[in-house]
């Protein structure tokens, strides 16, 4: 697989859209077993999480907290290169103000997510 920043960007909005915008469980851990190498590793600002069963459990999380209007939007175009690449997003309801603001590094490994850091920007 080529490493290009357009293979970047798909595999960043694909996470975005098919793993955190996802309700369905079944869903997304189609999706993640895709998008992620076998043991991958998410670090958010106050936890690390491991594996892909435990990716999905705090996207469905996340998805049940904010409520069924709550959607992630990434913001321009990913970039990366050398296996590093970086997704800006905001997140919110629907048809409703920016509730967060944010972007996901990930380090990828043979065209896969193997490592990816969520970084929340301070509110405004």
């Amino acid at each position: 697989m080529s490493h290009s920043s357009d293979n970047y960007d798909h595999l960043l909005r694909s996470n975005l859209n098919r793993v955190f915008n996802e309700r369905d469980p079944a869903k997304r851990a189609e999706a993640i077993a895709e998008l992620f190498v076998e043991v991958p590793v998410m670090f958010e600002p106050t936890n690390v999480v491991n594996g892909r069963a435990e990716i999905s459990r705090v996207a469905g999380d996340l998805l049940q907290q904010f409520g069924p209007d709550f959607v992630f939007v990434p913001v321009g175009t990913a970039v990366g290169h050398h296996g590093l690449a970086h997704l800006s997003w905001q997140a919110g309801p629907k048809d409703g103000p920016i509730a967060v603001t944010g972007a996901d590094v990930a380090e990828i490994v043979d065209g896969r997510i193997a490592r990816l850091w969520v970084l929340l920007n301070a509110a405004a």
